[in-house]
């Protein structure tokens, strides 16, 4: 249905606006407009039925109301149409599952897009099934873009940046065709050399995983933008786990590990996507960069290592300036002279400014196996007020350079409009990224050098938030946790403060004291330390919320804490927090998050991420935790959420503050 030679559409004003779009694009197929009384739409001749036309559809628009698409959709399913795209809205985004039921066993086998679905936009075979304007145009390979949004979709068809976009598409309600689907598809056609996803939700992420590895193994990368991460799988929850690890830290997770490139908004996206289609995903993060300032130089290498900016942190890869190698050191010399300073990033100065040939040896020496991409830093003058003639020599310097020393190259724009529409066409088209705007441009080559993880994985299944939760005292959760062979204090369960004798008769002194039925109970008063067996029943006294107690044996002071926490997500499965831990865990925020399966390597590179993580390692002069101890925490945690009983309660999360690390164990 993507690439038809045979449109049907159905509506008034809508099909119109549909026919005018192919019409514009140059569509060379048969496009069919159907309506009961008018003998024509925009000129096109009318057939008044199905049965009337000569042939059966590839594709169809259905621009009717939502209750007459229902027989249409059935009609054309029958009749062996290739796919239909459902304008009409009011199905379940609105409440009315039952319409959008009948809908969807209306079309049967036949893919239906929608319905609430604007459709899609063909650029490269000229087929508009598409009821608006648009700002794309003819090209022979791009990306796709697919949308939750309609009208995000329409935005970004109107970027003017110079992205070759082959396909945009809307998936609506994906009450059949998912956007897995489409994606699916779209990545198939080999002129496609991208994708970029706007999502808000997924319909089945084991679906979408298998999707994301598809494409990988094609050699095709996805950039996704994740919106309305807190609606999906926000629930009522009491512990620390809870508040750092909801669904906007699973989605990111989720995105990380089936290989997806995720950007925070739609500029980040399409510079990222330009890099993409031009060179594919970038194997490191190691730049050059040629300035004829010395201004540009400086603010380039600084943002280079803003967080955010050129270090996404988990998101892709930090930017870094290699020492550039003595040999072209000296070829930098020889062409620039003595008063260049030869340095990553280079100003060149403007010695050499309109010489192309010297340009391309200074461009050349800045490149080479010593560096994952070129950048030169230029922009344009306006086109209506000023001439670009002079910058043409640099242009064809850079183009020169990178076709002798096979480097990847970008032209970075100081402000995004430094580099127009038409200059942005004219240096895709020549192998060169064009990136508008020091901020986006280094952030999208931060992102498209992310390191790819493994294929095939998949989430855990998902299971329905429970209804009722309730919480497991630490006592019979630290027992629990033992017989899964996690280390813990060794302690007894007192029922009341006359039990406290007996609870505490062979533990080792110092001792614990904590009072049962809360989750936070340092700061309900819960806690006493260092106490003796005598202290036991007036610290007890003072714990008049307790519904029980739990005596432990003081453990040693740790080398570090850690908070490590495991727990169901309707959407994804289930996570893994690991974090600081400690009373201050919520305060800190030092967190990561995995969507499971993961591995032990997969666990240790996590907390190898955290801020904290040089302390573990032992930082000046500190003691090292045993990281190896608390992977193999994790691991065992992770196995205990796998098993689901046949009957009785499951359990829907589990969190461990602190976990107590020393040089041996944990």
């Amino acid at each position: 249905m993507f690439r038809p030679r045979s449109i049907v559409v159905f509506g008034g004003w809508w099909a119109e606006n549909v026919i005018a779009q192919c019409r514009k694009s140059g569509f060379d197929g048969d496009i069919w407009p159907v309506h009961p009384t008018r003998t024509s739409i925009s000129d096109v001749p009318c057939f008044d039925s199905l049965a009337a036309l000569p042939g059966v559809p590839d594709a169809a628009f259905l621009g009717i109301n939502r209750h007459a698409v229902i027989d249409i959709a059935r009609d054309l399913a029958d009749m062996g149409c290739g796919g239909g795209v459902c304008f009409a809205s009011g199905f379940a985004e609105t409440g009315d599952d039952d319409l959008q039921a009948a809908l969807v066993e209306a079309a049967g086998n036949m893919p239906l897009l929608g319905p609430n679905c604007y459709g899609f936009l063909n650029y490269l075979d000229g087929a508009m099934l598409w009821p608006d304007q648009h700002g794309g145009q003819p090209v022979d390979s791009g990306v796709a873009i697919i949308s939750q949004s309609s009208n995000i979709a329409i935005n970004i068809s109107m970027q003017a940046r110079g992205l070759p976009v082959a396909y945009i598409a809307c998936v609506g309600n994906q009450a059949q065709t998912t956007l897995s689907d489409m994606a699916r598809t779209l990545l198939a056609d080999e002129r496609v050399t991208a994708a970029g996803i706007y999502v808000e939700g997924f319909i089945d992420p084991a679906d979408f995983a298998a999707m994301a590895s598809e494409a990988a193994a094609r050699g095709k990368s996805i950039v996704a933008i994740k919106s309305g991460k807190t609606e999906a799988s926000a629930q009522a929850a009491s512990s620390h786990t809870a508040a750092l690890a909801g669904s906007a830290a699973a989605s990111a997770a989720f995105l990380a590990q089936c290989g997806v490139i995720e950007a925070n908004g739609p500029e980040d996206m399409l510079e990222t996507l330009k890099i993409l289609h031009c060179h594919g995903r970038v194997d490191g993060a190691r730049l050059s960069a040629m300035c004829c300032s010395g201004g540009e130089a400086g603010l380039i290498a600084d943002l280079a290592a803003t967080p955010g900016i050129g270090d996404t942190g988990a998101m892709g890869r930090a930017l870094s300036w290699p020492d550039i190698p003595a040999s072209h050191a000296t070829d930098l010399s020889a062409v620039l002279g003595p008063l260049v300073t030869i340095a990553n990033p280079l100003d060149y100065h403007t010695f050499i400014w309109g010489d192309e040939d010297k340009m391309m040896q200074t461009f050349a020496a800045m490149m080479g196996d010593w560096v994952d991409m070129s950048v030169l830093v230029i922009d344009f003058p306006r086109a209506d007020r000023c001439s670009d003639a002079a910058w043409m020599p640099a242009v064809a310097a850079m183009r020169r350079a990178g076709e002798m020393t096979g480097t990847r190259t970008a032209m970075l724009g100081t402000l995004a409009e430094g580099i127009s529409d038409a200059w942005a066409g004219q240096l895709m088209d020549q192998g060169i990224v064009p990136l508008c705007g020091f901020e986006h441009g280094l952030r999208a080559i931060s992102l498209a050098a992310r390191p790819v993880p493994n294929a095939g994985w998949t989430p855990m299944p998902a299971h329905p938030a429970p209804l009722h939760r309730q919480l497991v005292d630490e006592a019979d959760a630290k027992t629990m946790l033992s017989a899964a062979g996690i280390a813990v204090p060794a302690g007894r369960k007192a029922r009341d403060s006359s039990d406290l004798a007996t609870a505490a008769a062979g533990l080792q002194t110092p001792l614990v004291l904590k009072g049962l039925g809360h989750a936070h109970k340092s700061e309900a008063g819960l806690v006493r330390l260092s106490l003796m067996p005598d202290e036991l029943a007036d610290a007890a006294a003072s714990m008049t919320a307790a519904s029980g107690f739990l005596v432990e044996e003081m453990a040693s002071p740790p080398v570090a804490e850690l908070l490590l926490g495991v727990q169901r997500d309707p959407v994804y499965g289930a996570t893994l927090t690991i974090g600081a831990g400690g009373t201050a865990a919520e305060l800190l925020r030092d967190v990561v998050t995995l969507v499971l399966p993961v591995d032990a390597g997969q666990i240790r590179a996590a907390i190898d991420r955290l801020t904290l993580a040089p302390l573990l390692h032992g930082y000046r002069g500190r003691p090292a935790s045993d990281i190896d101890a608390a992977v193999d925490v994790a691991v065992r945690l992770t196995g205990i959420l796998d098993e689901i009983p046949d009957s009785g309660p499951a359990i829907d999360e589990i969190e461990i503050n602190p976990l107590m690390l020393g040089q041996a164990g944990a």
